[in-house]
């Protein structure tokens, strides 16, 4: 297999909107580590490497700290003593606010989908033990979900509470000023083993982390580093024009403009629908985990890596150094699967 050079990138790392406040939660960069037994599984036409999001320290860990280092940073700059946010009952994004606001001294609420079990999933039961207050909608429709937050939302400032409301994913350009570290991090951590690195292979659900990825590789410049996002929950069609959204919103805090054209997204390893496991992922979770012996769940990060795996071995990533982002989520391998309904 051909192996790149030796990265060049810049000395100086990229803008990290430094004004912007931020919470610290944790002090080490997840580990950077080549998946040698996967990529001779798959043939040597790619030298697999991956980025353990999912050794963050809090919570069974997951790259959605990231974004919560800034947006607790946010609502402790704005007085507020508590955070609330929604998102469906397995939900990484809430279980680690719950665990940001467990850091913070911060009350938390969070408002899930349903419908509720009989026994609570595995999913609600950590969000408890991490001390939020759960409000559960009665089914699995948006519009209910959305109702309730705001109901919830209204009831803490009537008691004269001071909540700071964070969309669902933990979204938006403060959020994803987090990835933006993330990818000063990475480009840190390369040049340090002398690597280059051709591409990024993601979960792209909300769109985040992959926009603070672009801008903060486009940021740092340096040779151009593809980020490949696999979408998991929404069409590429809905997805592409948020992840611009949030690009855009970057760029302006940034002072900079950053090319749209650099979104890639792929929706070949969707399957039926947001939580919907697929043949493809779970076979790619099997793989990873016989060769590497390393997990993935079935709801975000194994779409991804199916789309990984089906990439190297169409030669989509021929002679390329493809770092995985492994983003979490492991909880979601103990939701019972046939539970797990279309996101709508």
């Amino acid at each position: 297999m051909i192996r790149a050079p030796a990265a060049r990138y810049p000395a100086v790392m990229s803008p990290t909107l430094a004004d912007l406040p931020r919470f610290a939660l944790f002090s080490e960069p997840s580990p950077l580590a080549p998946l040698a037994r996967l990529s001779a599984a798959l043939g040597d036409r790619a030298e697999v490497w991956i980025k353990r999001e999912d050794l963050l320290p809090l919570a069974f860990g997951g790259n959605k700290l990231r974004n919560l280092e800034y947006l607790v940073g946010a609502a402790l700059a704005e007085g507020a003593d508590s955070l609330v946010t929604a998102g469906r009952r397995w939900s990484n994004h809430g279980r680690l606010t719950a665990a940001a606001g467990a850091v913070a001294g911060l009350e938390v609420h969070l408002v899930l989908s349903g419908p509720p079990t009989d026994p609570p999933n595995p999913g609600r039961r950590l969000d408890e033990l991490l001390g939020a207050q759960v409000h559960q909608a009665s089914t699995d429709d948006r519009a209910e979900r959305e109702a309730l937050v705001a109901t919830v939302l209204a009831d803490l400032r009537a008691s004269g509470r001071h909540p700071y409301s964070i969309g669902v994913g933990g979204g938006g350009a403060i959020g994803a000023a987090g990835q933006v570290r993330a990818a000063d991090e990475l480009l840190d951590q390369a040049r340090a083993r002398k690597l280059a690195i051709d591409t990024i292979v993601l979960p792209s659900a909300t769109g985040g982390t992959q926009a603070g990825l672009i801008a903060g590789l486009a940021a740092a410049g340096g040779p151009p580093i593809e980020v490949v996002g696999f979408a998991v929950a929404h069409p590429v069609e809905a997805l592409q024009p948020a992840i611009a959204g949030i690009l855009a919103a970057l760029g302006d805090r940034m002072g900079r403009a950053f090319d749209p054209r650099a979104i890639v997204l792929d929706g070949s390893q969707r399957g039926s629908g947001y939580g919907r496991p697929t043949d493809e992922a779970l076979a790619a979770t099997r793989l990873l985990a016989t060769t590497e012996g390393l997990l993935v769940d079935p709801i975000y990060t194994a779409k991804a890596l199916a789309g990984l795996v089906a990439g190297v071995r169409a030669g989509r990533f021929d002679d390329q150094r493809v770092v995985f982002w492994h983003a979490g989520g492991l909880p979601g391998l103990f939701e019972p699967l046939e539970d797990l309904p279309i996101e709508r």
